[in-house]
């Protein structure tokens, strides 16, 4: 292009500005509602995701998905919770896949195995140390009732009399998936449990 040439346009000024004048017209006829707020689905999402529960079910609900047990296995029935730890069975899908070495951060004993009475004040010591809430699984016959070795007077005839024991898993030893079951009844007594206490009689009446 040569300098100092007329620029030539294919459409005139005035079609132009006619064409312009148009298009704001036809948007000024399409605007005359306003549209909708586009944050009204904020208060459909509220109402589709509102829960009613109660405080006991929520706080029941943490303690039975966060089963720590602690190390406390004397005998032979300690091999059938290794396999129920390990890959097959996957005990960690009940929140249980923490081990504690310490009672301390534990809340779940697992008393796999035979008790004798020089044990039994280490095994109470270690019931002691683990903070409420807590809970005992007496896992095999020798856990429930000394097992095979019951007549013998080394031997404690049963966990239950040393400690409070929730679940009890029968077997010479019993399988992982008895143990997994005894977990799963443990969860749901724990879902059972009552967390937040009644309020006392008086109180109840309105005095």
């Amino acid at each position: 292009m040569e300098v100092g040439e007329e620029r030539r346009y294919i459409y005139s000024a005035e079609e132009i500005d006619r064409y312009e004048g148009q298009l704001i017209e036809d948007l000024k006829a399409r605007s005359t509602e306003p549209i909708p707020d586009p944050d009204t689905w904020l208060e459909e999402e509220g109402k589709r995701h509102i829960m009613l529960t109660t405080v006991d079910t929520v706080i029941n609900w943490a303690k039975r998905s966060s089963i720590w047990p602690v190390i406390c296995f004397p005998a032979c029935c300690a091999f059938e919770f290794i396999a129920a730890e390990g890959p097959r069975f996957d005990l960690s899908r009940f929140g249980m896949e923490i081990l504690r070495a310490s009672p301390r951060q534990a809340d779940l004993m697992i008393t796999a195995g035979t008790l004798t009475w020089k044990m039994a004040p280490n095994v109470h010591r270690i019931y002691n140390q683990m903070p409420e809430p807590k809970w005992v699984i007496a896992m095999g016959a020798c856990a429930i009732s000394g097992g095979i070795f019951r007549s013998s007077y080394a031997v404690v005839p049963g966990y239950n009399r040393i400690i409070p024991v929730d679940v009890y898993v029968p077997g010479c030893p019993p399988r992982p998936e008895a143990l997994i079951y005894a977990v799963q009844m443990l969860q749901k007594k724990i879902a059972r449990e009552k967390v937040v206490p009644d309020l006392p009689e008086f109180l109840q009446k309105g005095k």
